[in-house]
Order: C-alpha cells, then structure tokens, then sequence
C-alpha cells in the first residue's frame, strides 16, 4: 500500500513501504530517512534518496524513478550519485575565482611586478565581483558581456577590450586543466562587439609662424632646468611624451649622435633610434653635467628613482601661455609630421618611421630600426636647422627635400 502525505507525518518507528523498492526508515528517535532498494549486478544495495521532511514524498518518488531510469539503462544509480556528488564538488571548488587565483600564480614569473599589479586590480574591481563565485564550467558568453559592458559603460574603453583577453586567458587555462570545455569570449570578437574609444587629437600648432611663436616661449621658460631641457628637446625629437620622460643614459650615445629606445618601452615593442642632431646633442651634453649621475635623463625634481611626471610638460606648456586647447606636449609629433612634409618636403615613409610607426616596404615586410637611418640624420638636422630659424622669428622658406 502507497503512502500518502499524513501517513509519512505520522509514521511510527519501523520500516514503511511505499512500493516499488521505496520505504521511509523511521528511526525510534523519530528521525526519518527515505531509501530505495535494489539489485545491481546481482547485488543487493540500498540508495538514500533524502531525508525527511527537506524530502518530501513526492521528491523521494522522483528520486526513486530517476533510479530506476538508470537502472534500466544498466546503471548502479549509487555510481551515478557519487558522480554527481563529484561534479557538484568540482563546480564548488572551481570557481572562476580559484581558477584565476591559480593562473596568476602559474604565470606570475611571466609578467612584470607593475603588469601583474594592474591585471590584479582589473580581476578584483571589474571581473571578480560579477564572475568570482560562478563555477567556470557555467560561465557563458552572457555572463562576460554583462560584466564587461559594465566596464564599457564608464568609458574604459581599452580596458574593456583588454580584461576581456585576461578573462580569454582564464578560460583557455580552464580548459587545459580539464575544469571546462570551451572558452566563451569566443562569440566577442569583431569589431562591433564593443564601443570604440574615441579618437582623441592632441592639440598641435602646425603652422610654421605660430610653431616659431612657441618655441620662443620654450626658450624664455624660467622654470627648473631639467623641465627646460625636456621642453626644447621634445621638438627636435618629437617622441612620445612617456618614450622621453623615461629616457636613460645608457640609451645616449653622444659620441655618435644616437638616441636607441628598447622596444620594452615603445608603443609598437620595436627597437627605434632617434638620430640626435648637433643641437639635440648640445643641449643632452649640458644636461649630463646636471643629471649625468642618475640612471635617468630626465629625473623628477622629488627623486626616488622617478622621472619627470606625466603632467610636468603639459603644465610648462601651460605656464609659457599654452594650454590644452593650443598645443599638448605629445602634439610636438603632429607639429613635426606636418611640417617636416609640408614646409620641408621630406618623404612620408622617413617621417612616419621617424615617428615610430608601423611603415612597410614595398614588399609588405616592416623596415627594421636601422632602416634609412643616414637619410633619417640628415632629414633630423634639417629639421634641428629649421626650428632654429622658426625660433629667431627669421624669414622661413618653404623647399623641398632633395632625399
């Protein structure tokens, strides 16, 4: 006779079948524990399929067929609970949290102290919080588009596309430990999966009166020395800002009026030489008496080991008249793009590699730092010889490169 719902209530100790191999064991302290016996193999075994009353009878009932189910399909169904159990402990210990936790420690030796600080912080601000205590094997597309659109939404649109490659990592890692079977950033390629930053023009005078204009101001700044030489080595340079304020010594070659920059600090990861022109020369000698000492070229006023500061240019620029909307520290390179072509003549594939940008030859293979270089020493001390000119306000005449 099946049970019913007041029965299993009021069950008394003992044993009490609801048939088909199902019985709720009553012990004589009251407890009550639903179990399931069958045959597997020829061997007798016994299932526990709950507790009640947090199992219900008509939960043990769907337990008991599910049992059975497997039972019909050849299956112990006691295997098939350890495993089970097995797999919830996996997703349990297997967070995204736990697996980005090893991944970082398996490849810490890879990164960089500051990269690895900075992909912490990304995982612990923007990924953890959303994916942290999801098991990695259910992580879906969804689940990383709904984290890194939150990101999108604040306008870190970099990062955006750079913590979904750590996330990528994470996953692979993932998959190579067995924990799951794909990587969902997969679907988020293409160019429209996420918004574009911006572009953002630096502010430059490109005009030769005004560019002469400015650099008279550069050469009347009364503020501290090393600021001064950065000033008015930025234009006969026009590297990025961030390549000259970490400028060293070791990288100077005086003797042969070479600046080599190691491609760890370029934007495109290449080797590039700058050629310094006898004036650039002139002015690193003067400064090497200063700052000779130090490792770095340009060291920040405060010490410690620290360059000049991000801001420090752009607020001398500010203090000699020239503000954000007419001439930022990087806009020395649009300044000397425009005129070096257009006042000078010069070739674009010199200049746009003098600038360090990707330039390809005429067979599609990309010019090595040493690429036109004796062109590019003669077209860096015309450019040196005609800031002169600019500077005295003197009469400039628009010619042609003859290279």
């Amino acid at each position: 006779m099946k049970l019913t719902a007041t029965a299993v209530k009021n069950a008394k100790p003992g044993r009490h079948s609801d048939g088909e191999g199902m019985y709720l064991l009553v012990t004589e302290a009251g407890q009550k524990y639903w179990r399931f016996d069958y045959r597997f193999l020829g061997k007798y075994k016994t299932l526990a399929l709950g507790v009640f009353p947090d199992t219900t009878l008509a939960m043990a009932r769907s337990k008991r067929t599910e049992a059975r189910s497997l039972l019909a399909s050849a299956q112990d169904p006691s295997v098939a609970k350890r495993k089970a159990k097995a797999v919830a402990k996996q997703k349990l210990d297997n967070t995204f949290q736990s697996v980005a936790l090893k991944w970082l420690e398996t490849t810490e030796s890879q990164r960089k102290a500051n990269t690895d600080a900075k992909l912490k912080s990304w995982l612990s601000r923007d990924v953890l919080p959303q994916l942290g205590n999801l098991p990695i094997s259910e992580i879906k597309t969804t689940d990383i588009l709904v984290t890194l659109r939150k990101m999108e939404a604040r306008g870190v649109f970099d990062s955006v596309l750079r913590v979904k490659q750590i996330i990528s990592r994470i996953m692979k890692f993932a998959v190579r430990e067995g924990l799951t079977d794909r990587d969902p950033t997969y679907e988020l390629q293409g160019p429209d999966t996420f918004k574009s930053k911006p572009t953002k023009h630096h502010a430059a005078i490109t005009d030769p009166k005004g560019f002469g204009g400015l650099l008279r101001a550069i050469a009347g700044y009364e503020g501290h020395f090393v600021i001064k030489t950065a000033l008015q080595l930025s234009p006969m340079v026009f590297v990025r800002p961030g390549e000259l304020r970490a400028m060293e010594w070791s990288e100077v070659d005086l003797e042969n009026a070479t600046w080599s920059i190691p491609g760890h600090r370029m934007k495109m990861s290449i080797d590039h030489i700058v050629p310094l022109s006898t004036q650039a020369v002139e002015l690193l000698t003067r400064l090497r008496l200063i700052t000779g000492h130090h490792k770095l070229v340009f060291p920040s006023i405060k010490g410690e080991g620290r360059p000049i500061s991000e801001n420090t240019l752009n607020a001398a620029l500010n203090s000699i008249g020239y503000d954000g909307s007419l001439h930022r520290a990087h806009g020395f390179r649009a300044s000397a793009r425009t005129l070096l072509d257009e006042q000078l003549g010069f070739p674009a594939h010199l200049i746009e590699h003098q600038l360090a940008h990707a330039v390809k030859d005429a067979n599609g293979r990309a010019y090595n730092r040493t690429s036109h270089l004796e062109e590019r020493k003669k077209m860096m001390q015309r450019w040196s010889n005609y800031l002169d000119q600019l500077a005295v306000g003197g009469k400039v005449l628009t010619f042609k490169s003859a290279s």
